[in-house]
């Protein structure tokens, strides 16, 4: 057995008596990460250059997972600012000029706000970025994406919640109502950190999950232990997480998430400069610049006051046609499926489908089954199975479990 390695697999039995406790807090250690949506893409699709991390291998006293697990849980740090190198290779097709015009009408929208978190996300769901963050408290909170000239940063500060894209000169404005008592104020819909990433995946540990402590790592500077989740089921799309936890506030500073396939890491997002002190009061102040295009969108209640841009689709209108959402299987083999209602992909040859059926053979893989036939589309992490006759099933699965779960629906 490795020197940090638990014998034991996180699952129905496989914390400690106090596991209950343990899971509370895990929800409840989140409190000091900047709380606002600003990357990627179904909470795992940021990265951070694993050359980053610092080399090293530091002599730690011994800790089980599950120890390290509590550490974690009852991390009450909420004071830090910092430098995050993010980065994704999910592995989708190059299609130039194409994926660049999708990308701008997603984030633009139909006269929406270029500033607008929510329509931000989807340009930094690829490619490499540096994020400053900086944290103090519940109520105050920034986090600043430098593309190249431009920087886009969102402020949290008491209830106003600030947008700032200084590359068309836009801001986003909403109010985040007083918040209950161990909770954010700010939307949190997708992790920005290795914290919030960290949680997410500890949501994931059942009976289906190993979890070990990996050895030890220096990052940031900071000696830290890595603790490692690999799935024990077969057909999962992702082969191992690694989260490196500063040992002495249990703090996670890197969070790596390897696929199957081998390769670099699909997810891996870790800090190369961290302080756990309070930052300046200045940082989280913030007046539109002179000129700026200003932007007010809902608040968390539906304010009356509150305008949003009419065009901007809802969560419920993206929702539309999902009512019919069921998962199949458990664990990290779980697949989401769901009847869009319509007549699905053109998936046979070109000559049947004309020119739009010859494309998307070209990203997708054609197949056949019970179901009749249909195309999958896959990433280095997340796959999608589209039937000719509108049913879809999708999950961080492989191919041949998608076509598996198809077949045993018909």
């Amino acid at each position: 057995m490795a020197p940090y390695e638990s014998d034991r697999t996180a699952g129905a039995e496989g914390l400690p008596d106090e596991a209950d406790d343990v899971r509370a807090g895990r929800r409840k250690a989140a409190r000091y990460v900047v709380p606002v949506a600003v990357v990627g893409v179904a909470a795992a699709t940021i990265g951070l250059v694993p050359a980053l991390a610092d080399s090293g291998d530091p002599s730690l006293p011994k800790i089980t997972a599950e120890q390290l697990i509590e550490k974690i849980a009852k991390s009450d740090v909420q004071q830090l600012s910092g430098t995050v190198k993010v980065s994704t290779d999910l592995g989708l097709p190059s299609l130039g000029g194409l994926e660049s015009g999708m990308l701008s009408g997603v984030t633009k929208g139909s006269g929406g706000s270029s500033a607008d978190p929510q329509s931000k996300l989807m340009e930094l769901a690829s490619g490499t970025h540096t994020v400053r963050v900086a944290a103090d408290g519940p109520d105050k909170a920034k986090v600043s994406v430098l593309e190249n000239a431009a920087e886009y940063s969102i402020i949290h500060n008491g209830n106003d919640v600030w947008a700032y894209d200084s590359k068309s000169n836009e801001v986003y404005h909403s109010t985040a109502p007083a918040a209950e008592k161990g909770q954010e104020k700010a939307p949190k819909d997708v992790p920005t950190t290795p914290k919030q990433l960290a949680d997410e995946a500890l949501k994931s540990v059942d009976d289906t999950t190993s979890v070990t402590v990996d050895g030890t790592a220096q990052v940031a500077g900071r000696d830290a232990y890595k603790l490692l989740i690999k799935p024990k089921q077969s057909g999962s799309t992702v082969g191992a997480i690694t989260v490196a936890v500063d040992a002495k506030t249990g703090v996670p500073l890197k969070f790596t998430l390897v696929p199957t396939g081998g390769g670099a890491a699909v997810v891996d997002a870790g800090f190369t400069q961290v302080a756990f002190t309070k930052p300046a009061a200045s940082t989280f102040d913030f007046t539109p610049p002179k000129g700026a295009k200003v932007t007010e969108g809902k608040d968390s209640k539906g304010s009356k006051d509150s305008k949003a841009p009419e065009s901007a689709p809802s969560r419920g209108d993206l929702g539309k046609g999902l009512d019919g959402l069921k998962t199949v299987g458990k664990g990290w083999s779980t697949i989401a499926e769901f009847d869009t209602g319509g007549q699905g992909m053109p998936s046979g040859p070109s000559s049947q489908g004309g020119n739009v059926s010859g494309f998307l053979n070209s990203l997708g893989d054609h197949v056949k089954g019970k179901f009749g036939s249909g195309t999958v589309f896959s990433t280095r992490l997340v796959n999608a199975l589209i039937t000719d006759d509108g049913k879809v099933y999708a999950g961080a699965v492989t191919k041949d479990a998608l076509v598996k779960a198809a077949n045993a629906a018909h």
